[in-house]
């Protein structure tokens, strides 16, 4: 199919994912109409991402929360809205730990709110972001796939885990429109500081120490947030009503493994000697049920929607941590 799209509202488009999503079809005119950023603006969202095309006619920012429904219903009443793509979410592990009702307000509750939205206005498509650790964790073998069982082990898995099942119950019993994609790890530039790869790039910046749970055995699959964006594009354009769609990036390694690339490509890319870099690396107790690995089989959005990964990972790393580095982002990526 081709999905006729008018008008979008993205939720959470202030954020490392959204703000890329937003400023992708702005910028390649993949859609025509509003695109409206719908952001409460917690602490991991920064309208800066989003300088580059602000001022474009297309545009609009509105500030909520998508726990309020009746505001969501007005945005989308007053924007003509015919699709959602719904980022916004509590997304740091740690955090979910340690304020896990935090997670299930936002990510179950919210999602929920949207839904009862599109149940009384159901001309319109959401497209519901999840991760692939509503999955659980794999052995040194396979990897999930859509019909692969879901078994979260950390509370911000679970509350994906169950907006996960309210989408596809919506689905069935009211007859909405939805598609789901769950990702591998992304990163890139604008990610927040507490994720993995940004905290190592501007530790070794500031010469601290770059903390590392248990002995980094720990492998994730990797994906580039342009790639994301992209394969969420054709989701939205040819994606099958119902359907799940796993998003991987296809570079797998152990957590150890990634330092020492960022450690290898900031000595080249800043004139830091490697050594000195190699000594700032502290392993710390392990995560209160830290997974042991992700991997992620994309070979249906491959199959169907014709997409893949188009950037290496070294490429890529390469692109985030220049980004980390220039003299325009590192005051801001510091806040």
């Amino acid at each position: 199919m081709n999905r006729k799209i008018k008008n979008i509202l993205v939720t959470g488009g202030a954020g490392f994912i959204g703000s890329a999503f937003i400023r992708k079809v702005i910028k390649d005119n993949v859609f025509f109409g509003n695109v409206v950023n719908f952001d409460l603006l917690t602490y991991a969202a920064d309208l800066r991402h989003l300088a580059e095309v602000e001022n474009d006619s297309r545009y609009r920012f509105v500030h909520g929360d998508i726990c309020n429904e009746v505001l969501i219903a007005d945005v989308c009443r007053d924007f003509d809205i015919d699709t959602i793509v719904h980022f916004a979410a509590e997304s740091h592990v740690d955090r979910s730990i340690a304020s896990p009702i935090d997670f299930c307000r936002t990510n179950v509750e919210g999602t929920l709110h949207l839904l009862e939205v599109i149940r009384k206005k159901p001309h319109i498509h959401i497209h519901h972001v999840s991760t692939d650790e509503v999955y659980g964790s794999l052995g040194p073998e396979g990897s999930f796939s859509e019909t692969s069982n879901i078994f979260p082990n950390s509370p911000y898995a679970a509350s994906k885990a169950a907006s996960d099942h309210f989408v596809r119950a919506y689905v069935n019993t009211y007859g909405i429109s939805a598609t789901i994609s769950h990702c591998s790890n992304n990163y890139g530039p604008c990610q927040n500081e507490e994720k993995f790869i940004p905290k190592m790039i501007k530790s070794l910046d500031e010469g601290k120490m770059l903390p590392i749970y248990g002995q980094g055995l720990n492998i994730r699959d990797w994906l580039y947030v342009e790639d994301h964006v992209e394969a969420i594009i054709e989701i939205l354009l040819n994606g099958r009503r119902g359907e799940t769609y796993d998003i991987g990036g296809g570079y797998e390694a152990p957590n150890i493994d990634i330092v020492h690339k960022i450690i290898d490509l900031f000595s080249q890319i800043s004139g830091r000697n490697r050594s000195d870099l190699l000594n700032l690396v502290s392993f710390v107790p392990d995560r209160l049920g830290h997974d042991f690995r992700y991997s992620i089989d994309s070979s249906k959005i491959q199959k169907e929607l014709g997409w893949v990964a188009s950037h290496s990972f070294e490429e890529a790393l390469t692109k985030t941590i220049h980004w980390y580095l220039s003299s325009n982002n590192l005051e801001y990526s510091k806040d």
